[in-house]
């Protein structure tokens, strides 16, 4: 395969949402994979860094995979799932979870989805 071809392949793959995750690494900083894509981890001092580590983690490993002619696996498909649910807490809980998130730089969204995939 060409380059320009494999740059396409990378490209559309990119598009894609994969799932990743997220868990805090006992010795500082956060680390990133992604079980759809197996090998592909990354890390960084924060959530933010992380995340886009992660996604440079991620192009690489689909540029390799295509580079050597492997099968890049799909993302996930939640066609089914709408992603969202309403849950209700006490506002001591709300308040603990904004104050965090605010201290990670990160929205309360993206702090709790962080929580609930360390499950």
């Amino acid at each position: 395969m060409k380059k320009t071809e494999i740059e396409a392949v990378v490209e559309e793959y990119m598009k894609k949402k994969y799932r990743f995750e997220l868990i805090e690494d006992e010795e500082g900083g956060y680390v990133v994979s992604f079980p759809d894509l197996p090998g592909c981890i990354s890390c960084g001092a924060n959530v933010e860094e992380a995340i886009v580590n992660g996604e440079d983690a991620r192009r690489a490993w689909i540029y390799a995979a295509a580079e050597d002619g492997r099968k890049i696996p799909d993302a996930f498909d939640a066609a089914e799932y709408s992603g969202q649910f309403r849950l209700r807490m006490p506002k001591s809980l709300h308040k603990h979870l904004a104050e965090r998130s605010r201290e990670e730089g990160i929205s309360m969204n993206q702090y709790c989805i962080y929580l609930l995939s360390r499950c």
